[in-house]
């Protein structure tokens, strides 16, 4: 496949002047707009699904669906070839009290887009349909591709990608995408939910009767708040804990018996979720219980073909703190997108259109410049790279 040079800018930064299908470009922003008008919570994808179900279609792709999820792949499938996965998700959350705009009106104005859904992460879906359109036909490619827009994203449900991973067949790689403004996620912070009760004994408030459970709690409230794990990679802390919820008492007279909190937990693969359990278990004297469907941390190793090729294409390379479909899947795997995660779950969700045209050339570049068969033998990696960039 051509490797483009810019031999002012270097190949590093050529995808960033990288010229985008026109057609590709105004098709994107309109099915975006067309998904934005259409309602996606997340497990009630349905009509989402229907829209790019059609879309494909409408190119003559055979699309396969199960549930809210659809995939396919392109044309020229080969067995033989490793298959990397596509992957974004239909879904979005419920809009805010804070909306001053139609959440399900696709205004543009100013360069932006404006809808709900239309950063997290219709824009990275958008891209990616478009890119996997532009290799869809092509006889030539050393890889297989695999587009996957999937449901329940926003809440890790049961019935999203992780209920269609078996019929994917075997994958290699997987480019999530998500809003990172466009810089190459090379790990993600794994997300753990326990709930916690302190127990005491009720009386009444005007005496001395009862055993405080607010009182109870406060020491393992302040041990969730400064406690700190060893930091065993560079980056972010290896664990964070916040205090989000708490519940206690009946009415201003009784002293209250019980009273619950929950803490959210982020965390990087240095602890295990059994790890972190098993600390908190010994430091703490409430009852902890932990909510089930826990997302595990992710990462791929910095000399691995997808990161080297994403560096020499210009992308920065992070440790997300925010979770995503990443967290179900057990092969290599980067989050990269258009967009800003800033803005995913905000008053007047917005996407540059400019973002969406980078995000479809960034892609693009990203898999023109992989060297997928060096995958399987990482010892010519170096050679290709230093060629690309010479």
């Amino acid at each position: 496949m051509t490797m483009i040079k810019d031999s002012k800018k270097g190949f590093a930064q050529a995808w960033e002047g990288m010229p985008v299908n026109p057609h590709f470009f105004s098709e994107s922003v309109a099915l975006l707009q067309h998904l934005i008008k259409t309602q996606s919570f997340s497990g009630d994808e349905s009509g989402a699904a229907d829209v790019v179900h059609q879309y494909l279609f409408g190119y003559g792709i055979k699309v396969k669906r199960k549930g809210n999820n659809i995939w396919c792949t392109n044309k020229y499938y080969d067995e033989t070839k490793p298959t990397i996965l596509l992957n974004s998700h239909l879904d979005t959350v419920m809009p805010n009290e804070g909306y001053t705009k139609d959440p399900f009106c696709p205004e543009i104005a100013d360069g932006k887009l404006y809808g709900l859904g239309s950063n997290d992460a219709g824009g990275c879906l958008v891209s990616l349909v478009a890119t996997f359109l532009h290799f869809y036909c092509y006889q030539g490619l050393s890889f297989n591709l695999c587009l996957a827009l999937t449901a329940e994203e926003e809440n890790s449900g049961e019935n999203g990608i992780k209920s269609i991973l078996p019929l994917l067949g075997k994958l290699e790689l997987a480019i999530v995408g998500e809003p990172t403004l466009l810089q190459m996620a090379v790990a993600e912070r794994g997300n753990l939910v326990i709930d916690c009760v302190s127990n005491g004994r009720s009386g009444h408030a005007a005496r001395e009767e009862g055993d405080n459970a607010i009182h109870k709690c406060l020491r393992d409230l302040q041990w969730f708040k400064t406690y700190q794990f060893p930091q065993l990679l560079k980056g972010l802390p290896a664990v964070k804990m916040s205090i989000t919820t708490i519940k206690s008492g009946l009415q201003h007279n009784i002293v209250p018996a019980r009273c619950e909190f929950t803490v959210d937990i982020r965390h990087d693969d240095s602890f295990t979720a059994r790890e972190i359990l098993e600390v908190i278990k010994k430091n703490v004297t409430c009852q902890v219980k932990p909510r089930p469907g826990s997302l595990g941390a992710s990462s791929v190793p910095m000399d691995h073909p997808i990161v080297k090729t994403g560096i020499a294409v210009g992308c920065k390379t992070y440790s997300s703190p925010t979770t995503s479909d990443q967290a179900w899947l057990t092969i290599p795997s980067v989050k990269i997108g258009p967009g800003d995660s800033a803005r995913s779950h905000s008053s007047d969700e917005f996407i540059y259109l400019e973002e969406i045209k980078k995000g479809i050339s960034l892609y693009i570049r990203l898999l023109d410049a992989l060297p997928l068969l060096l995958i399987n033998n990482p010892n010519k990696y170096k050679d290709e790279i230093r060629h690309i960039n010479n």
